[in-house]
């Protein structure tokens, strides 16, 4: 009998292991906020082995895992004010997503998300923002956030558009942390009902998210025992870096 014919088995394709572990790990690290913006390339390397589609539903349960080991690590460091504005525009972007899933290709908004984040990143890199530069304006920051909420939804993708409003803050990189550990948790956990809705969490999806399961909290124990170290320049410096490895492949995957 052919065991990974079964519904309920997980994928058994090596090759998906072999892109799958270190997309996860990625994203656990990710979660912690230490190399933030790498956790957006763990649906594009998973969708070398499968669809998009089917990516973002295996890394559903591990991101509610993640989620929740990060809010427990930086809980006392949440930045209150700042999750209450950006919480509800992030919930009106899932729910965009929900309604335009079926419409809109993911390939296509990962490649858009790409070429914002690259843009983000060459304005700051030629115009480099000086110390007593004022905040983003808010109804920027409203428009990322929907847009962050949206691309989340489609390709578990909104790191750059929220980090692109949230960095200009300058905040303490524990409480950054902490603020994107709180919001992606409520973004993550919103998805459930519409992911079932569109039929994305069926039981192959999920036995193969369980196979997986253990790299959850090793991620995001090696990224939070970093980001307590790590100088804050650096911090930012690395999250640039992940944004821009992000921006690149998701250029790559949407248009080429």
């Amino acid at each position: 009998m052919d065991f990974a014919a079964l519904p309920f088995a997980p994928i058994a394709d090596p090759w998906f292991y072999a892109v799958a572990v270190p997309a996860v790990l990625l994203m656990g690290i990710s979660k912690s906020g230490f190399g933030s913006g790498f956790g957006s390339l763990a649906v594009p390397l998973m969708a070398l082995a499968v669809t998009v589609p089917q990516a973002a539903a295996i890394l559903m349960p591990l991101l509610l895992v993640m989620d929740v080991l990060g809010m427990a690590a930086f809980r006392k460091d949440l930045d209150r004010r700042l999750l209450a504005f950006l919480l509800p525009f992030a919930l009106l972007g899932t729910l965009l997503g929900t309604v335009l899933f079926r419409v809109v290709d993911a390939r296509l908004v990962a490649g858009v998300v790409g070429v914002v984040t690259l843009l983000f990143l060459a304005q700051r890199l030629l115009f480099p923002p000086r110390a007593d530069a004022p905040a983003p304006p808010r109804w920027v920051g409203a428009v990322l956030t929907v847009t962050a909420g949206f691309t989340s939804f489609v390709a578990h993708a909104g790191g750059p558009p929220v980090n692109a409003y949230v960095l200009p803050l300058r905040l303490r990189p524990v409480v950054f942390t902490a603020t994107m550990a709180f919001l992606f948790f409520a973004v993550n956990l919103s998805k459930w009902l519409p992911y079932a809705w569109l039929g994305l969490l069926d039981t192959r999806n999920f036995a193969t998210s369980l196979v997986l399961l253990p790299l959850a909290p090793l991620g995001v124990w090696i990224g939070v025992t970093l980001a307590r170290r790590i100088d804050a320049r650096l911090f930012y410096w690395l999250i640039h870096w992940g944004m821009g490895l992000t921006g690149v492949k998701l250029v790559w995957d949407g248009w080429f």
